[in-house]
């Protein structure tokens, strides 16, 4: 028998959407995550807010819905709150009511400078890396560092003298914007030319068969165990910030005195950095540089080791790490200007890829 289409919509309907998330959905779990980070920061968010005033939009809905952005690669913070309106799993993630109406999407741009005053995404990742230490899913001896480049939000006809401002090129190229767009036969660097709309953003490239772009550099930590994120940093893009990055991520994450061991490909075996690894108890297990005068650095003092060769095997799965946060997470390109506020992105999307490895690491629940 045929079913009939009844254009009638009904009058009331009483639906519990929390009854319309499957019970084995991996969100559910994610959400649990979230939320115990967020009890755990909570008095954070008491310093944020005056105790008086119009109530603003909770931080840990802002919060949330970053992750929900990095989980369900939502391009533009404008997309999600338009998805927002429609969308029960998003209300549910976000503790709000069926019929609450989405919030405008300027307010992540509204509270984005406080958020980053008290370091709140820092404190909501390293919330995450505490919930997977305390579930003896990530190992505190063996680690691996790694870095990549993303695209900055600056177009390449932004990147025109130091000090010149538009409208001073030639008169036939016009003024504003249009007049940088003709940059051809022109010699330019970093040391003399900048971008006009992200100054932060430098003109990189990363081997000889790639074409300069303005960039900005991430480097991950990972631990060896289980392929977690440990620490994401973001950070000018140049030759020598790789291991710049990764001596201030031994220093503020791994402090102490117990020897470690640091995987990294052959950008890190240069002399001061095997130096800095060792007066910090570190043992480097690098990738041999055999191409640089005067050879590899390693001596066979630590090339003699089963577990070097193992560092070597597993120090590439940071770039599955890179992989999830520039597909998935829709971090190949960068949606803000500036070193600060692309670091307050990578600690969401790192606490999002921390949250889905967890889920599939935990045993599921009965």
């Amino acid at each position: 028998m045929r079913g009939k289409h009844e254009q009638q919509a009904e009058l009331y309907c009483l639906v519990d959407h929390n009854r319309l998330i499957p019970k084995e959905h991996p969100i559910r779990a994610i959400k649990k995550m979230a939320d115990a980070a967020l009890r755990e920061i909570s008095p954070v968010f008491d310093e944020m807010y005056a105790a008086t005033g119009r109530p603003s939009i909770p931080p840990e809905r802002l919060l949330k819905g970053s992750l929900l952005m990095a989980l369900y690669t939502v391009r533009s913070e404008r997309l999600f709150c338009e998805q927002l309106a429609y969308n029960l799993l998003f209300k549910w993630f976000l503790d709000m009511n069926m019929t609450e109406e989405a919030f405008d999407h300027s307010t992540f741009s509204a509270n984005r400078t406080r958020l980053m005053e008290h370091d709140v995404a820092k404190r909501f990742f390293f919330a995450v890396v505490t919930q997977a230490r305390e579930a003896r899913l990530m190992s505190d001896e063996h680690f691996s560092v790694d870095g990549t480049l993303i695209d900055a939000w600056a177009s390449m006809k932004s990147f025109r003298p130091k000090g010149e401002k538009p409208g001073d090129g030639p008169p036939n190229e016009g003024s504003g914007s249009n007049g940088w767009m003709n940059f051809k036969g022109e010699k330019r660097s970093n040391a003399t030319h900048e971008s006009k709309t992200d100054p932060e953003a430098k003109l990189y490239k990363k081997s000889n068969g790639q074409e300069a772009r303005l960039k900005f550099s991430m480097h991950g930590m990972m631990e060896n165990r289980n392929g977690m994120l440990v620490d994401i940093r973001i950070g000018e893009a140049n030759g020598t910030e790789e291991r710049t990055a990764a001596k201030t991520m031994l220093d503020e994450t791994l402090p102490g005195t117990k020897r470690i061991t640091l995987g990294g490909d052959k950008g890190y075996d240069t002399a001061d950095f095997i130096s800095d690894c060792r007066d910090r108890n570190v043992t480097p297990h690098v990738a041999m540089n055999e191409k640089r005068p005067g050879g590899s650095t390693l001596d066979e003092r630590t090339r003699r080791h089963e577990g070097y060769r193992i560092s070597q095997v597993i120090r590439k799965r940071a770039e599955e790490i890179f992989g999830w946060c520039k597909t998935v997470g829709n971090f190949r390109r960068t949606r803000y200007r500036g070193v600060k506020k692309n670091q307050l992105a990578a600690y969401l999307v790192g606490a999002a890829y921390n949250m889905v490895r967890m889920v599939r690491l935990m045993p599921a629940p009965t």
